[in-house]
């Protein structure tokens, strides 16, 4: 008794795991990176060139408020000064009007003397910072030095006329008031003595403490430093350019374009379709991924793989074969019904055919059933041979009464090199493929898994193209996906699993392969077609059709000598001939 173990469910995965799959996921964009990237460098050979030929010269002031004490700590300049106000004065016109004319500069180019100016103040201190930007250093420390003094100038200017104008209107409230006393005064000394006098002296007490504050006002205010600020740091010509220069500058364009080109490809990434990575296959199915095909080396990859020519597909296979032989689910009853989403079914074939070959190479007996009737290739791309009568002993019965519906009783050998060889069931064109799918002939012939030390493996058509597989899945029970994750989206496959379910089946696993050679991504998955693949009739042909011609020469196999055969295609031609099949052959898989 074989021990079987029922595979464990996907592991969910941790956070750095998921982050380095999404990590490599950005990386298959690989355009829109180039494009960021290349973006990037562009802007940096423009920011290179663009600042070349441009100096920078810086001048600072510290900005001094009025005061009759500079030595008092109770006064603070940053209650007295706004410092944004004067940034904005700064860059006023007429600061720009006063460089001017010490500049020489005319009317025509005063747009562009204000245009090189930047004014910026350091957090926390009383200091404007005048930047000028030119395109030689002895221009801009020259036009910096000059703002610099013109701002000074006018606000020395405006300062004093500040004061000029307070100390004017002590002067207006005083001189009536001494008018007054002296009137007074002269009024005290034509009095007698008396009270009429001393009502006198108190008004010109009075008065004359009023002229007594109002001179006090005018001698404080005329008394104040009135000194707007000082250069500490006078603009000097730079030494060198202002940019980064050209190779920090390429540096820089070449991260800002990969940030650029990164977050391109996660925006593309969010909203593509298709799936990302193996677990997000596994998670829509609900069922782990058994294995990734490697790109054959051939062109179009073998349909029966052998070690010789590419020994990975045939091992990669193997190891498919040895996970569903270890599923508990498959193990019971030993039928795989192997299925693509949609498309063309080309490399589900191959995956059928080599699951096959694997399963034979054990030492069991493996039945391998064409059930896609709409266009059947297997039997003239496979090195075949005279059938066995054990598997086609109850259809042979139907075929002598004159039934020659699908299946009829014909059977072949298929030549699988050292792995051994299994039987072929070939799939015929029919008239009606729904009732032959579900005969009871067809019922009989899946139902051979049932002998000890076999194995059937039936092939359909795209299961979301026809409902062909959904016929036999109640039969088959085990399902395999076979699919190219780029080509095919989430939701198709969340679809699959549960038109499998909801027909009584189960997906044992998925098989993912890489595009097929001259295929475009993303049409495979929504029934686009390879290049040089003929589309599938929409109506099945009449049974009386002329089956089609092997690729190789094959005895013994019965057929007809009249019969009409279809002759190979260019692409499919095969060196040699069916007769001489040796160990590891590789048979070219052709277009379905």
């Amino acid at each position: 008794m074989i021990e079987t173990n029922r595979p464990a469910s996907v592991p969910a995965e941790d956070e750095p795991d998921l982050l380095r799959d999404q990590f490599k996921q950005l990386l298959r964009y690989r355009r829109l990176l180039g494009a960021g990237v290349g973006i990037g460098l562009l802007g940096g050979v423009y920011l290179g060139i663009s600042t070349s030929d441009t100096y920078v010269a810086t001048a600072d002031i510290v900005l001094r408020a009025p005061t009759d004490d500079p030595f008092n700590p109770s006064l603070a300049p940053d209650k007295a000064i706004n410092i944004g106000s004067e940034r904005q004065v700064a860059l006023s016109s007429s600061i720009a009007n006063e460089a001017a004319k010490k500049l020489g500069v005319t009317s025509k180019d005063f747009a562009g003397l204000r245009s090189g100016l930047q004014v910026t103040n350091p957090p926390q201190t009383m200091v404007l910072r005048f930047t000028y930007t030119a395109s030689s250093p002895k221009e801009a420390a020259t036009r910096a030095n000059a703002m610099t003094e013109a701002y000074l100038l006018k606000r020395q200017e405006s300062l004093d006329v500040t004061r000029d104008k307070m100390v004017k209107g002590y002067q207006d409230q005083r001189d009536p008031v001494a008018k007054n006393l002296d009137e007074l005064v002269k009024q005290i000394n034509a009095m007698p003595a008396g009270t009429g006098r001393d009502a006198a002296y108190a008004s010109k007490t009075d008065l004359q403490s009023k002229v007594n504050t109002l001179n006090g006002n005018i001698a404080k205010l005329q008394a104040l430093d009135m000194s707007p600020g000082r250069v500490t740091s006078p603009a000097t010509p730079p030494s060198d350019t202002d940019g980064p220069g050209l190779v920090m500058s390429l540096a820089l364009g070449a991260a800002v374009g990969l940030a650029l080109g990164l977050l391109a490809a996660w925006v593309r990434l969010v909203f593509d379709p298709a799936p990302r990575s193996e677990g997000d296959v596994a998670r829509a199915l609900r069922a782990p991924v058994l294995g990734y095909l490697p790109r054959p080396k051939t062109g179009g990859g073998p349909l029966l793989a052998a070690g010789e020519e590419d020994p990975r597909l045939a091992e990669e296979f193997r190891s498919v074969a040895f996970r569903l032989a270890y599923d508990s689910r498959f193990a019971d009853r030993r039928r795989l019904l192997v299925v693509a989403p949609r498309g063309s079914s080309e490399t589900a074939a191959a995956a059928a055919v080599n699951l096959a070959a694997s399963f034979a190479e054990t030492g069991k007996d493996v039945l391998l059933i064409e059930a896609d009737l709409r266009t059947p290739v297997l039997a003239s791309q496979l090195p075949t041979g005279a059938g066995r009568p054990r598997w086609s002993q109850a259809q042979g019965g139907a075929a002598a009464q004159g039934d020659t519906d699908w299946p009829d009783g014909r059977q072949l050998v298929v030549d699988a090199g050292e792995s051994g060889d299994f039987d072929l069931i070939p799939g015929e064109p029919v008239r009606n493929v729904a009732r032959a799918l579900t005969s009871p002939r067809a019922t009989r012939l899946i139902s051979e898994a049932d002998s000890p030390n076999s194995t059937v493996v039936v092939l359909a058509p795209p299961v979301l193209s026809y409902a062909d597989a959904l016929a036999l899945v109640d039969r088959v029970d085990g399902v395999l996906v076979v699919c190219d994750p780029r080509a095919v989206h989430r939701t198709d496959l969340s679809r699959i699993r549960e038109l499998i379910s909801g027909a009584g089946g189960t997906v044992l696993g998925a098989v993912l392969h890489a595009p097929l050679p001259g295929e475009k991504r993303g049409r495979g998955g929504r029934g686009g077609k390879a290049k040089g693949t003929s589309a599938a009739p929409a109506q099945a042909p009449r049974p009386s059709a002329p089956p089609a011609q092997p690729l190789t020469r094959q005895p013994n196999q019965g057929q007809p000598a009249q019969q009409t055969h279809r002759q190979a295609e260019p692409e499919q031609h095969i060196p040699g001939d069916g007769t001489d099949t040796v160990a590891l052959r590789t048979v070219r898989m052709g277009r379905r």
